[in-house]
């Protein structure tokens, strides 16, 4: 018997309409991904894609490329974690690689040492105004504030102005980039000093991604903030008449979106050791994929940092495989586009499912 009442007025609970959580599904999705890759690994290359098979076998698992694999894509998904708050509330941000751009250039200007080997730092930019060797909270907080500016500046002309997500950002992509080029005349910028280093030595990015998907992951699930967040993705017009002020809970959401982009610009410069006006091209697509691959619905209201953080390791899974299997580089940008457009005909395929329920 597969209808069971509950309470009064004759309510039913039909088991067989239970939704499997999607995080739930997305992570099966990585074990089938891992699965195969490691089949395809005894067949075309005669070795193993997850485990151990040196001769010294010190370990069970090939920690090494779990760590490289965790490690190339912690950055993206910091961004992807400000990205899929976004999205949840029915928007987009495709500025966020430009802006992590501009702000590595800003920030690494006041990062630089004073001098390299006993000489005087040739790509200091403001060495004659004698801003070098700075405390390294002064590059965090520049770079932090300069991710919140740019973000503002989306959320203002979204909520206020009433310009569509997508135009608002595009034109940020491109103003951020020209900013990356104009700071330093287009020279990179390099020799940060030593606590600067620190930031993004070793697998600090990882841990500072974790820090971060935690704390958003809580925030988004049990606050006001990622209440209103979904409320406004699933329907605005619904929330404005329950009392939330849309406008500025936007212009909140996106400048988080923008302080999340300038942390990531923080930790990759310091892990370069460098700032390079191309710094984070395509990464707001990469991010996005991560959060439509996790499960985030592009029409909002729906998805999680879990999600999005298994969509993350979906991606990095993929990609590592491709180079595991010796595929070349172009098979690895037609599978991502493919996944992309995959994963969001799925979420269409799950909402219409939903309203015929």
């Amino acid at each position: 018997m597969s209808d069971t009442a509950h309470g009064v007025g004759g309510l039913t609970f039909d088991a067989k309409k239970r939704s499997v959580p999607t995080e739930l599904n997305v992570f099966l999705a990585l074990i089938l991904i891992v699965v195969i890759f490691e089949i395809l690994g005894w067949w075309m290359v005669d070795n193993s894609f997850l485990f151990n098979t040196s001769d010294r076998i010190d370990t069970l698992f090939n920690i090494q490329r779990i760590k490289i694999m965790i490690l190339q894509f912690s950055i993206i998904g910091i961004i992807a974690i400000g990205v899929t708050q976004v999205i949840i509330m029915g928007g987009i941000d495709l500025s966020s690689g430009s802006v992590l751009g501009a702000v590595a250039m800003v920030t690494m200007s006041f990062a630089q040492a004073s001098e390299v080997n006993g000489n005087p730092n040739p790509r200091a930019l403001f060495l004659e105004q004698g801003w070098v060797d700075l405390p390294v909270l002064v590059p965090i907080m520049v770079g932090l504030s300069a991710g919140a500016l740019a973000g503002f500046i989306n959320g203002f002309l979204i909520a206020v102005t009433r310009i569509p997500p997508f135009i608002a950002t595009l034109g940020m992509l491109l103003s951020a980039r020209g900013v990356a080029l104009w700071w330093s005349n287009g020279n990179p910028l390099s020799f940060p000093t030593e606590s600067y280093k620190i930031i993004g030595a070793g697998m600090m990015p990882v841990y500072i991604f974790l820090f971060i998907a935690v704390l958003f992951g809580l925030i988004m699930k049990y606050t006001v903030y990622g209440k209103h967040t979904y409320a406004i993705g699933s329907n605005e017009q619904s929330a404005r008449m329950s009392g939330i002020k849309v406008e500025r809970h936007k212009i909140l959401v996106y400048t988080i979106a923008g302080i999340l982009a300038g942390l990531a610009a923080i930790v990759l410069s310091s892990k370069q050791e460098t700032a390079q006006t191309g710094m984070g091209v395509m990464y707001e697509l990469d991010a996005i994929a991560m959060a439509v691959i996790g499960g985030v619905s592009l029409s909002g209201g729906r998805g999680s940092v879990l999600g999005a953080t298994i969509g993350m390791l979906i991606l990095g899974v993929i990609l590592s495989g491709f180079i595991f299997l010796r595929l070349d580089a172009y098979y690895q940008e037609i599978v991502k586009g493919a996944i992309i457009v995959g994963a969001v005909v799925l979420d269409q395929w799950r909402q219409q499912r939903a309203m015929a329920r």
